[in-house]
């Protein structure tokens, strides 16, 4: 089918336009900043290899990984 026109061809039609629901914009995003020492969830593609080094000494692989990009910050003078 080929393409509407632009502008209504009937009066009737010109008028439904007309009063057609507009749409609301979005409010804009609030940026808030995290809380101090508090942890998000985030997606990470890590390396297999590292996984499992973590992983090997059991449950709390996810804070030894923390902890050693914590380190690494340090290091690099961070904070």
């Amino acid at each position: 089918m080929a393409n509407p026109p632009r502008r209504p061809i009937s009066p009737m039609d010109a008028a439904e336009a007309l009063f057609k629901p507009v749409k609301k914009q979005a409010a804009p995003a609030l940026e808030r900043r995290a809380l101090p020492e508090t942890k998000e969830l985030v997606s990470l593609k890590i390396d297999s290899a590292v996984i499992e080094y973590f992983q090997k000494d059991g449950p709390g692989w996810q804070d030894r990984i923390n902890d050693a990009l914590r380190a690494a910050m340090m290091a690099d003078g961070e904070r």
